[in-house]
């Protein structure tokens, strides 16, 4: 077991934020059903996002207490390539500071310390005349706690779909996703597409994920004034970490999963500034603890979190 002496923040190794649920709606260039900023514009797209989300402490049902601190940064470019094609790249950096307390039970193993999450990925956009739009976004991840082998933390995803514009208000179409774990069967779900404009201020809205966010997700945006937007969403979140050569379970693996749903107020001055606040709760969630063959060495639920945070993304 770790001491408590130990100097380096005790965290963990998902963005909490990603599992703030809107995160990927507000966030994110939305690259799987939005179109693309101006189709006679060959400019590059440039913008730097930046936030911070705090987890608040809650009990784990096996024994002991969690918290998390966590903060990301992304940086993106794109520009548009003879007005069908857009293509870019995104790269994510992010740490979770998970905090454990209690003398027994899961909290008690202090099971990992600080996890960093890397990705980079390329999101590429084609436009035909007949309203489809193609997309896909293939990734390359690194997740792992301070310490942990670079090689045995890395991980591939793809996110891929089409969707029709059947009108001004409506585009819609199939897709999936499809990732690697570690030490487990490779992910593969199901998604909808969907951009939908059910009025001059509400939309309903699916996209692809942040930073470690992975399953499918879901988010109603309401925009009762010009320079304000206020949002509801939720989606189904898992990530595992590869761990360090110390603690309970050497070069082993950890995992937390939760269903969090989030509410959001969004705020942008001008075109190319936007401030989010956000809070919601976690529901559903479980945490594990693996050997580095990844063989379950402990594994409990937790009670529901509530988290709350704020970012902040600028256009250039």
């Amino acid at each position: 077991m770790r001491k408590s002496t130990d100097p380096r923040p005790v965290t963990r190794g998902r963005l909490i934020f990603a599992v703030g649920v809107l995160a990927w709606l507000l966030l994110s260039t939305n690259t799987l059903a939005q179109p693309a900023s101006d189709p006679r514009s060959s400019d590059w797209q440039v913008s730097l996002v930046g936030g911070a989300v705090k987890q608040f402490e809650t009990s784990i049902d096996s024994g002991g207490d969690f918290e998390i601190d966590n903060f990301f940064v992304r940086a993106s470019a794109s520009r548009n390539f003879a007005n069908a094609w857009n293509a870019g790249i995104t790269v994510d950096y992010g740490e979770d500071r998970y905090k454990f307390s209690g003398n027994s039970g899961f909290g008690g193993l202090d099971p990992w310390s600080t996890v960093r999450n890397i990705r980079v990925s390329l999101p590429i956009r084609y436009r035909t005349d007949s309203n489809w739009t193609f997309i896909g976004v293939p990734s390359l991840r690194y997740s792992g706690e301070r310490g942990a082998s670079f090689s045995d933390s890395q991980l591939w995803g793809l996110f891929a779909g089409a969707a029709y514009r059947f009108s001004d208000s409506l585009t819609i179409g199939p897709g999936f996703g499809v990732f690697t774990d570690i030490e487990d069967s490779n992910s593969v779900f199901p998604i909808l597409l969907i951009d939908w404009k059910i009025s001059d201020t509400l939309s309903l809205r699916t996209g692809a994920g942040l930073e470690a966010s992975r399953g499918p997700g879901v988010s109603l945006s309401w925009a009762p004034a010009e320079k304000w937007s206020f949002g509801l969403g939720t989606r189904y979140e898992k990530s595992r970490f590869r761990l360090d050569d110390s603690g309970p379970a050497p070069d082993g693996v950890g995992e937390d999963r939760s269903v969090p749903v989030a509410i959001s107020a969004k705020y942008m001055p001008s075109r190319d500034l936007e401030l989010t606040l956000l809070a919601g709760v976690e529901f559903a969630g479980r945490l594990r603890l693996e050997d580095r063959r990844g063989n379950r060495l402990s594994d409990s639920d937790y009670d529901k979190a509530p988290f709350a945070g704020a970012f902040a993304r600028v256009r250039f």
